[in-house]
């Protein structure tokens, strides 16, 4: 029997393009996933190696002047030189491009401006001096100089001797380190009573002053208020006095922090001092070997995983973005998983299959399409400014006219987030409940079980895998969203976390921040823009990060319920 030979009609019905089609763009979708994450690691994740720092002449192509020029090379460009000829930089018209550095200069303080962008051809003598520090500060950003000197209370410890330079210099820089290490040590201390002792102290003093107001608006009086206001008088001298002897105890460390100070020279040869106290860590990038800067880079990796911001979000660490995350993302799971499983099941098993629940289906459908700021508008409408505020005039009027509840918080951005990503677990649960045999609930029925613990006992446990399913979406959605948190929640910096020892020990009440607002503020409402850039794209990666480890925590126990259930689907 003479076989057919297969045609190009034929292919395309048997439905090969089809498969192949598919299989591309699956490989390009993962590529472009692949290489995102790949640009958000390399930018963001480079910024904590602690990179060499320059030393070079630097004249202006076209100019006599130079200037001696110190930093550190963060990135490097083309530029045409008609670009630079506009810009006033006299260069050979001839040459189509030159390349031209972007040097962080720091020491804001001195100069004004702590980037700034150099023609590679300006540069010369360039150097890579041992000597020469890095000092990340509080404030102000980095300092890049020599060190000259160490002081104790004004006095001078430690000078650098010209004579024999490289001695005294270690020698200098070993006193320098050992003190600002004990300078650390007394900030961590002054940190701890400021933010715990004394918070916790405040916390209470507020606690008594509604105690009695809240006495004076019941209608107490006479003996009786007398007898509560006496209660709270001595509770108010007892954390009085304990404020008291903290607030002596820190008049004592600001002293003792206070006590040493650093002279050192920057790029233009002017010596400027530096407390202690206001240095964060000290680094000699030029004079480190590759395990040394390993080690560096993981310390400061650390540091941004778990301090917190300074310097307007563009220094020190975001670990209140990603408690306030996390934080958000399990309320909002614990409050959008019973109402979208409830609501399924009612659905699926008890409403009749009519007009109406076909309506109901369709609109919870067309939901999952409606704009997310539109959500945030109606958290902040129907939670804030109506829930709220009757929450406040109900249970908390001793703190009226100040808003317990009905302002921005934990609890309204939960809510709202479970209200948006309802309609995901409700359709991925009513999809689950479809796929469980008849037979399964018929014989738990015909077994003498009602219909309540069929579904309870039988039928949601089967059901449990889609449950997951739809919840990892909404976490996945939820947990990259910013519109809505904008209007009922979140903001550029929070004093503290929600989550303290203080009574009643979680605060709903309070505004948090959150990774995806913090890469928005960062990045669009930094006035330091260059600064800002890597930790937009670290924050970003971070993000990322966040919402895969929560997927693959639900991933892993729905995998597990899957497995656990999988014979009675058969």
């Amino acid at each position: 029997m003479q076989t057919q030979k297969p045609t190009l009609a034929s292919w395309f019905k048997g439905g090969s393009p089809w498969v192949w089609m598919n299989a591309a763009a699956v490989s390009v979708s993962i590529i472009a996933v692949i290489g995102l994450l790949f640009v958000l690691a390399v930018n963001g994740l480079s910024h904590f190696w602690p990179s060499n720092i320059i030393q070079a002449e630097y004249q202006i192509p076209g100019r006599e002047q130079s200037v001696t020029i110190i930093g550190e090379i963060v990135d490097t460009v083309d530029v045409s030189s008609e670009q630079l000829v506009s810009a006033g930089i006299a260069v050979d018209p001839s040459q189509a491009e030159y390349q031209r550095s972007l040097l962080k200069l720091g020491n804001r303080d001195v100069t004004g401006a702590d980037f700034g962008w150099f023609v590679d051809i300006g540069f010369s003598a360039l150097s890579y001096p041992e000597d020469l520090m890095v000092l990340e500060r509080r404030e102000w950003g980095n300092f890049y100089g020599r060190l000259v000197e160490v002081l104790e209370s004004g006095d001078s410890v430690a000078v650098v001797d010209a004579n024999a330079y490289e001695a005294s210099y270690e020698s200098v820089w070993q006193s320098f380190l050992q003190r600002l290490a004990r300078a650390e040590a007394i900030h961590e201390q002054i940190h701890s009573i400021e933010k715990h002792d004394i918070g916790a102290i405040n916390y209470e003093m507020e606690r008594l002053r509604l105690k009695q107001r809240k006495f004076e608006l019941d209608g107490l009086s006479g003996q009786a208020l007398a007898q509560a206001v006496s209660d709270i008088d001595a509770s108010r001298a007892l954390l009085n006095s304990e404020y008291a002897a903290l607030q002596e105890q820190l008049e004592q460390l600001y002293r003792e922090i206070g006590r040493d100070s650093i002279r050192a020279s920057v790029q233009d040869g002017q010596i400027r001092e530096i407390k202690l106290a206001h240095i964060v860590a000290a680094l000699r990038p030029n004079h480190m070997s590759m395990l040394d800067k390993m080690q560096a880079y993981m310390v400061k990796l650390w540091a941004f995983l778990t301090e917190d911001p300074r310097e307007a979000n563009t220094e020190g660490g975001i670990y209140p973005a990603i408690f306030g995350t996390v934080m958000m993302v399990l309320l909002m799971s614990v409050m959008v998983t019973p109402f979208g499983v409830i609501a399924a099941v009612y659905l699926r098993e008890y409403a009749s299959q009519g007009v109406i629940t076909r309506t109901i289906r369709i609109a919870v459908n067309n939901l999952a399409g409606v704009p997310s700021i539109v959500y945030g508008v109606f958290g902040l409408g129907f939670f804030i400014y109506f829930i709220g505020e009757h929450i406040d005039h109900a249970m908390f009027p001793e703190a009226l006219p100040s808003p317990t509840f009905g302002t921005p918080g934990l609890l309204w951005a939960s809510l709202t987030l479970a209200l948006l990503t309802l309609p995901v677990v409700i359709v991925a649960t009513e999809e689950g409940l479809a796929r469980i045999p008849r037979s399964v609930k018929e014989g738990s029925l015909a077994l003498g079980a009602t219909k309540f613990e069929t579904i309870t006992k039988v039928v949601l446990p089967m059901a449990s895998p889609a449950m997951m399913t739809g919840l990892i979406l909404a976490v996945a959605r939820a947990a990259g969203e910013v519109a809505p948190l904008m209007l009922v929640g979140v903001v550029k910096l929070a004093p503290s976390l929600p989550l303290d020892g203080n009574y009643p020990f979680l605060h709903l009440d309070q505004k948090f921040m959150h990774l995806g607002f913090h890469i928005y503020d960062v990045g669009f409402q930094s006035p330091n823009v260059e600064a800002a850039r890597p930790l937009v794209y670290a924050t970003a990666f971070l993000l990322v990060v966040v919402i895969a480890l929560l997927n693959f925590s639900a991933v892993a126990i729905r995998n597990h319920l899957r497995e656990k259930y999988k014979a009675l689907e058969h």
